[in-house]
């Protein structure tokens, strides 16, 4: 393909699906694709990820035995509304099959290429070069970060190089390409926080998203709180100007230096410098990028970061308000209880609620934590708010979180009672370390043991510390003996 250009003259112009690459993203958009770009990571992890194997080649036998287990797990991932192909043929369940003919995809498509491999003499597989670059996108995408996000130093550090007597062009293009990343890892932070809003909106549990908040927490632990301190771009940014401003003063001998270092190693800025030089033209581009930064992207990244954990505080309020408020439903259901029944049922009814709480435990508040409050606090206070109403799936998910903390809740009557029918059956006194531990409900019973006995469901019964310790495999402490009282 070629354009004509003013004078005559014809420039050509490279067209990507031409030749080999006509259908290049077509395995990408079919209906084993999941299986394709499942495929093309574990290829690129094989030859160019961090464990790859440089001295030996990828020939057809180690591509089969490579792609095999992959495509094993994924055989039953096909996408059914994708058009038909060769991938939803007959054939193509078998894992054998179905491996050869990825292969013939992959390299007729211009994913792969074949090359004489002089060495042993057979023919070797490798990525084509959009290949690569596809593939390692493809492969980024399920790769945790590891960036330690310390480019804004990496450019102060650059420009300080600029300034020695060893100073050349490579440091200045250092800089430029440094600042460009801190722009990078803002805005990718920025998308990062947008997307857990996201996801937050869409399913709005705090049980779902716990472990994209934990991921939070060891990203931010990992790189945030670096990019938030020492790598900060405010606290960089002055000592970035002060070396700029210094690059500016240089000398002439090393300007022009410099400069025509410039001309050889930046094609690109040659082409697009505007201004009396390159050089001048390289370190306003620096500066802008640094003020960009600033300016709106780090105010950018904090405010989307912040919306994301308000997001999620308010969802966890909000699930705590839902929480207490069955439980003081129970308090009011008693309470209405109490006041339908006659005078003996409620003698009986609020002793057996005290026997509940006796072993509750009461704290009294420091006077001096209580405070006025201000005006606007008592504007806020007196506002009245629409409480949220639980959808079916919120307070389904609140029965079953009830059901799972109480699943082994045993109360202090039955323990108490248990302990009486063995002491009865016995007639001497039970060594706590004598119950039995054979199931988790043993467990529980023999650690409440001690609490059930002192309560007022053991009124009758008597507890004695031991000098000797027990050790079992689930506890570990001192243990107690009971009996009747006499």
């Amino acid at each position: 393909m070629q354009l004509e250009l003013k004078g005559g003259r014809r420039m050509s112009a490279s067209v990507f699906f031409e030749g080999d690459r006509s259908r290049f993203f077509r395995p990408l958009n079919g209906t084993r694709r999941e299986l394709v770009v499942a495929c093309l990571r574990a290829l690129y992890e094989r030859l160019h990820g961090p464990t790859a194997d440089y001295s030996h080649n990828m020939t057809r036998d180690a591509l089969r035995e490579l792609l095999f287990p992959v495509v094993r797990d994924y055989l039953d991932r096909a996408a059914p509304e994708a058009e038909q192909d060769e991938f939803n043929e007959p054939e193509a369940n078998d894992p054998q099959q179905l491996t050869s003919l990825l292969m013939r995809t992959l390299l007729a498509d211009g994913w792969l290429e074949q090359f004489a491999d002089r060495h042993g003499l057979v023919t070797a597989f490798r990525f084509s070069r959009p290949g690569k670059l596809f593939s390692e996108a493809l492969w980024a995408l399920d790769r945790p970060s590891r960036s330690r996000q310390r480019n804004m130093r990496g450019c102060r550090n650059a420009l300080d190089a600029a300034l020695s007597a060893r100073g050349d062009a490579h440091d200045l293009m250092d800089a430029y390409e440094y600042a460009e990343k801190v722009i990078e890892d803002l805005t990718e932070g920025i998308d990062y926080f947008q997307q857990l809003v996201r996801h937050l909106m869409q399913n709005a549990s705090v049980h779902t998203q716990w472990s994209e908040f934990v991921e939070f927490l060891d990203r931010f632990q990992r790189e945030y709180s670096k990019q938030l301190t020492a790598d900060d771009a405010n606290l960089n940014r002055q000592a970035i100007r002060q070396n700029l401003e210094k690059l500016r003063a240089v000398t002439e001998q090393k300007f022009k230096r410099i400069d025509e270092q410039l001309h050889d190693v930046a094609h690109w800025a040659v082409k697009e410098f505007t201004g009396p030089s390159v050089y001048d033209w390289l370190l306003g581009r620096i500066e802008d990028i640094v003020d960009a930064a600033c300016e709106s992207k780090q105010p950018g990244f904090l405010k989307a970061m912040e919306s994301y954990l308000k997001r999620l505080t308010g969802l966890a309020l909000q699930s705590m308000m839902l929480r207490s408020g069955q439980t003081r439903h129970s308090y009011l259901a008693a309470i209405q209880k109490l006041a339908e029944s006659s005078d003996t049922e409620q003698e009986a009814l609020l002793a057996r609620i005290g026997e509940q709480l006796a072993t509750s435990e009461v704290r009294v508040l420091d006077p001096s934590s209580f405070k006025l409050r201000s005006a606007t606090q008592r504007r806020k206070a007196v506002t009245v708010t629409i409480r949220p109403r639980a959808t079916r799936e919120e307070r389904l998910a609140a029965a079953m979180a009830r059901a799972e903390s109480e699943v082994f809740s045993i109360p202090n009557e039955m323990v108490a009672e248990k302990l009486r029918s063995d002491l009865r059956l016995f007639r001497h006194p039970i060594r706590l370390s004598a119950l039995p531990a054979e199931s988790a409900r043993d467990v529980l019973r023999a650690m409440q043991a001690v609490e059930a006995a002192r309560g007022a469901a053991g009124s009758d019964l008597t507890v004695r510390k031991l000098t000797t310790r027990m050790d079992n495999m689930v506890y570990s402490g001192n243990d107690y003996e009971i009996d009747l009282k006499k």
